[in-house]
């Protein structure tokens, strides 16, 4: 089998699945029904009876991930129409994202080391709250594996998207703004298409922190990694 019908299946297979998993959300709302985490546990467990590799799966998968950039450019649409908001509240949402950035370094180390992790694993944790390009980058520059960076950033945008707005009402937030730069923060652009669907604000605001965040984490990440190893 030639790599374009390879590529064609793997397309075709994961549009499908993606689209029975928002069906299934649309008749069963719940945070356990998202698409993102339906969809992404029908696939493995697609590509694990079929005892397909990944590699092979891929080959039609990096299509779809060559979207991720342009997704990610249309979100700028709903930045420009709450520039005055985001305007307004320029301060405490840089503020916020810095400390969500620092919080986002550090709980990753502190939970490593408290589990014994070796430090490869550690310093593949650290880049895991921003999206994926740049965490398998920063996890290259201290000495982590980008493979594994990838996989704890799905992790980690999966959690937020499932779990984040459940942790919010029991907290008791909610403003748009803090929701917005929580999720931004802590699971990238995962976290931010959940708060899209939530609320046009809460997701601008989650964009400019997922953007924030990916700059702040690429500065602090190596200079932890030089203070502590």
């Amino acid at each position: 089998m030639n790599d374009s019908l390879i590529g064609l299946l793997a397309i075709t297979f994961t549009i499908l699945v993606f689209l029975a998993a928002r069906k299934l959300n649309q008749k069963y709302p719940h945070p356990l029904t998202l698409p993102v985490l339906t969809s992404t546990i029908i696939l493995v467990i697609g590509l694990l009876i079929f005892n397909i590799p990944y590699d092979t799966y891929f080959i039609g998968g990096k299509w779809i991930e060559a979207f991720l950039g342009p997704a990610v450019v249309a979100l700028a649409y709903p930045l420009y129409q709450n520039r005055k908001i985001l305007i307004q509240y320029s301060l405490p949402i840089l503020f916020g994202t810095l400390c969500g950035s620092i919080l986002g370094v550090t709980s990753g180390l502190l939970l490593g080391k408290w589990m014994g992790l070796d430090d490869l694993l550690i310093r593949s944790i650290l880049p895991k709250s921003v999206t994926s390009p740049i965490a398998m980058d920063i996890a290259a520059t201290i000495g982590g594996s980008p493979t594994l960076a990838a996989v704890l950033v799905m992790v980690a945008g999966i959690g937020g998207a499932v779990m984040g707005h459940s942790l919010f009402r029991w907290v008791r937030i909610d403003h748009h703004l803090a929701r917005g730069l929580g999720m931004g923060s802590a699971s990238h652009a995962i976290g931010t298409a959940r708060s899209m669907e939530n609320d046009l604000r809460e997701g601008a605001a989650s964009t400019v922190a997922m953007v924030l965040s990916a700059i702040f984490t690429s500065v602090i990440t190596p200079i932890l990694v030089a203070v502590v190893f």
